[in-house]
Parts: C-alpha cells; structure tokens; sequence
C-alpha cells in the first residue's frame, strides 16, 4: 500500500512538470530574453559609465598651458574644460541610472521564468505582472533613451558651436576652444547609452507582443 501511494505521487509531480507545456515554452523564452537583453545593456551600461567617468576625471585633472600674462613673464595653467559640456555629462550620467534601472527589470524578468519552471502553480507569476513589467521596461527604457538623445544632442551641439567658432589656417591659443578627446568621449558615452536602452526597450517589446499572440 505504502508502494502503491509512493508511486501515485511520484506520477503526480511528473504530470505537474509536464502539465503545461506553454508554460514551458514562455518560461524559456522569458529566461532567454531575460539573460540576453541584461548582459548586453550591462555591457554596454559599463562601456557608458567608464567613458562617463574618464570625461569627468579628465575635466578635473587636465590642464592648458596658457601664454604668459603681460608684465610677470611666468605662463599660468588654467583648466582646458569645454563650455557647456558639462550639461552632456549630467544627462549622460541620468540616461545611466536610468539604464541601471532597465537592467534590474530584466533579472526581474528572469526571475519570473524561475518561478515559471517551478512545479508548484502557486508560485507561477500572474500573467498581469508579466505584462505589467514589460510595459515598465519599455517606458523605462523609452525615457532612457530620451536622457541619452538630450546628452548627446547637447554635447554635438557645443562641439559644433566650438568647431564655428575656430579660426580656420590660425593657431588656437585659448583653451576653451580647441575640441579635446574628452569631449568627443561624452558623445561616445551618449551614443552607447541610446544602443543599450534600445535593446531593452526592443526585448520588452518583442516579448509583450509575443505574450499577446500567445493568449
């Protein structure tokens, strides 16, 4: 009797794991998307932050040599910083925390493929959440992107100002003007931002859609 019971329940948990295989199916899936879109955007997130960092610490370190000031005949050293940019590097250091946020959603998302494969239904994550998380990760990463396009509107825009304003055939001799490496860095960091958020926002996307022809 007592074999008999053990066999009954043992054929009980196999028919439980093997009950639903749409919920197999999307429970892959989920995982897949899920590991995928978080170490893309993690990344491309940490290629975006250390040239954010290195912009930063290169404003703060970096100086011009100056010509010498009239009548004390000794050259002064002032800070080579680029007017302006600094508005870049806030929005690229916004459209970062933002991504930082994109990227939690997605382990989230891996997370409810777990709970997916667990025999247990009760642990199986309500449809509505699923959805209601891809719906938050794809305004999450739609506002990353708009952080990251701000940034880099910003910072091409000084760069192209400084390139108008740059005598033509004539030594540059005032700092301020000259286009550094950092500065172009800041755009960089901007522009890989936008490619992390948008693989994000397109697995969000994908995935929402896909839950919505499969209902």
């Amino acid at each position: 009797m007592k074999f008999d019971l053990y066999q009954i329940t043992m054929q009980t948990q196999s028919e439980e794991r093997t009950l639903n295989p749409k919920l197999e199916r999307i429970a892959n899936l989920l995982r897949l998307v899920g590991w995928v879109s978080l170490w893309l955007q993690l990344g491309l997130g940490a290629a975006a932050g250390l040239m954010v960092i290195f912009t930063i610490s290169g404003r703060n370190f970096s100086q011009a040599l100056t010509p010498p000031t009239p009548g004390v005949g000794v050259a002064t050293y002032t800070q080579g910083t680029t007017p302006g940019i600094g508005i870049s590097i806030f929005w690229a250091v916004c459209g970062n925390l933002a991504l930082l946020f994109s990227i939690y959603l997605a382990f989230r998302l891996t997370r409810f493929a777990r709970r997916l494969r667990n025999p247990n239904p009760d642990l199986h994550p309500k449809k509505a959440q699923v959805i209601q998380l891809l719906r938050i990760g794809v305004i999450a990463g739609l506002v990353g992107m708009l952080l990251f396009i701000l940034g880099g509107g910003s910072g091409l825009g000084v760069l192209l100002l400084k390139s108008i304003a740059q005598p033509q055939g004539v030594a540059i001799y005032d700092p301020s003007r000259i286009i550094r490496s950092l500065d172009i860095f800041v755009a960089m960091a901007n522009m890989t931002g936008i490619a992390a958020h948008f693989i994000g926002t397109t697995a969000s996307l994908g995935l929402f859609s896909w839950l919505h022809r499969e209902s």
